[in-house]
């Protein structure tokens, strides 16, 4: 049977969170027998993401199928959605079930507040990381992306790509891998500007 792969939506959404590794994984669907890859949120109506997209869920909580995996993305509305109850039983209910369970930025704040990243390795937007310590039972990791077992967590927005890539070669191989980098020419030149990792804020990850 065709695996499911679930991207959740949420208000306030930070639209690169999903759509960078909704670009990798439908091309690995389409193109590379991947597993069926569709976005699901509370409700089917639209919604708004952090930047003004307004996006159409393929499905809501009651009618999504038993996923494989699923992937939370991060933006301002975590902020409110970590006490969205209905939210984050859907996320721990499907999580508890699913082969790997994935977050971009602070997406793994919904993450922990479901239970699934106590005692985990795991890493979020430079700007959340002192948030994240807090928490006091997760391993921060300040890396660009992390996994631990079933679970894998990026750092902000365009990190979410970083972290797909190798998640599609530690289930499909490194073939496939590759030809889902190619097929997204994403092939990254490692420019910076100016001295951000001069920052005490930046990531262990920027600093020199």
């Amino acid at each position: 049977m065709k695996q499911q792969f679930g991207v959740l939506l949420f208000p306030g959404v930070e639209e690169l969170d999903f759509v960078g590794p909704w670009e990798m994984l439908k091309m690995w669907e389409r193109f590379l027998d991947g597993p069926t890859c569709f976005t699901v949120a509370q409700h089917r109506q639209p919604l708004a993401c952090a930047n003004g997209l307004s996006v159409n869920p393929d499905y809501d909580f009651a009618d999504c199928p038993p996923l494989d995996y699923l992937l939370v993305p991060g933006g301002m509305g975590t902020r409110l959605e970590v006490d969205n109850i209905v939210l984050v039983d859907f996320v721990r209910t499907q999580g508890a079930r699913c082969r790997k369970v994935l977050s971009v930025c602070t997406g793994s704040f919904v993450l922990h507040r479901t239970g699934l990243l106590a005692g985990r390795r795991a890493t979020t937007h430079w700007g959340s990381l002192p948030r994240l310590r807090a928490l006091g039972d997760v391993q921060v990791v300040e890396e660009r992306y992390v996994f631990d077992g079933d679970l894998w967590s990026s750092a902000g927005v365009s990190a979410g790509i970083d972290m797909t890539l190798p998640f599609i070669a530690a289930e499909a191989g490194e073939a496939v891998a590759m030809k889902v980098q190619a097929g997204a020419e994403f092939f990254p030149d490692g420019r910076r500007y100016g001295r951000f990792g001069d920052d005490p804020r930046a990531p262990a990850y920027l600093r020199p």
